[in-house]
């Protein structure tokens, strides 16, 4: 069950993971899953508190990972029965420590999860001892993989240096972004290559470059490339996602797709002409049709 208020909770005790969660990654489904072991074993609920969006706010400008459907469907997956979705904004960022431990009393903590390094209030000054205040508190280590804490920062970073297969790995999965299908130029049906621009929320995390990608529509799953930049060639600004998809060529205007980045093929590169651009594309195709055995 899905709350945007404290108040609309069920009452009674629960265990609760409390945490902003962005990207739902490896070291976050570990201390959902220790929450979960802890919930059953005392036939208690198991709640998620977390905040969305991860706004300027919250993510000092670095963007995010996850918008809030995906966050809620990756805590599912995770095993949380109950999730409290909170607006991270200017005002929730300005609630001091005490406020937010009202907050916690509120939902009848019996026991609290919160990762090492968890703070909390304005001017992040409350942290794991505050909250035994309220409840006792499970404290996790952050979870360490190839010699470096698995951290939401990490990730981004690597998503922004196009490391989309080393933050699969930190992630458990593919890193995705959705958005809605709006006409663009229709310059790729020209070249062979129609395209579906899509419309990301603002501040999504996207990893620069051309991609192997599969995509979900309404009308099924496809293998496809994607290129996520500002398209040199034409000499245009603004970022951009565009994804060719094989073997398909219908309008989905309007409709939102989901891409899942599987693996990098190049930067985003200036071509003299679009025939030198075509040239390219007709390589980068090839490449994704080996990766995905077609």
């Amino acid at each position: 069950m899905l709350f945007t208020e404290v108040a609309d909770v069920p009452r009674g005790p629960k265990v609760v993971a409390v945490g902003s969660f962005d990207g739902v990654h490896l070291g976050h489904q570990h201390l959902l899953h220790l929450a979960k072991q802890e919930a059953k074993a005392l036939h208690l609920p198991l709640l998620v508190y977390t905040f969305d969006p991860p706004s300027k706010v919250f993510t000092r400008g670095e963007g995010f990972l996850s918008e809030a459907s995906e966050k809620v469907e990756a805590l599912k997956a995770a095993g949380a029965e109950l999730i409290l979705v909170v607006p991270f904004n200017e005002a929730f960022a300005k609630r001091s420590k005490e406020e937010f431990l009202e907050d916690l009393k509120a939902l009848e903590a019996h026991l609290l999860y919160v990762g090492e390094d968890f703070r909390f209030g304005q001017g992040r000054t409350g942290g794991p001892e505050d909250l035994k205040r309220v409840a006792p508190v499970r404290i996790v280590p952050l979870l360490s993989l190839l010699g470096e804490p698995v951290k939401s920062s990490r990730i981004r970073t690597l998503l922004k240096e196009g490391r989309v297969e080393e933050a699969r790995h930190l992630l458990g999965r593919p890193y995705s972004a959705q958005g809605v299908v709006v006409e663009g130029e229709k310059l790729g049906r020209r070249l062979g290559f129609p395209t579906l621009n899509l419309s990301p929320p603002p501040l999504k995390v996207l990893p620069p470059g051309v991609y192997a990608v599969r995509a979900h529509t309404p009308l099924g799953s496809f293998f496809g490339m994607a290129n996520v930049g500002t398209r040199p060639t034409l000499g245009e600004g603004g970022l951009r996602l565009e994804v060719h998809l094989f073997g398909f060529s219908k309008d989905l205007y309007g409709e939102e797709v989901r891409v899942e980045f599987l693996k990098k093929l190049r930067d985003e590169q200036r071509f003299a002409s679009l025939e030198e651009l075509r040239a390219q594309l007709l390589k980068d195709r090839e490449e994704a049709l080996r990766f995905f055995g077609l």
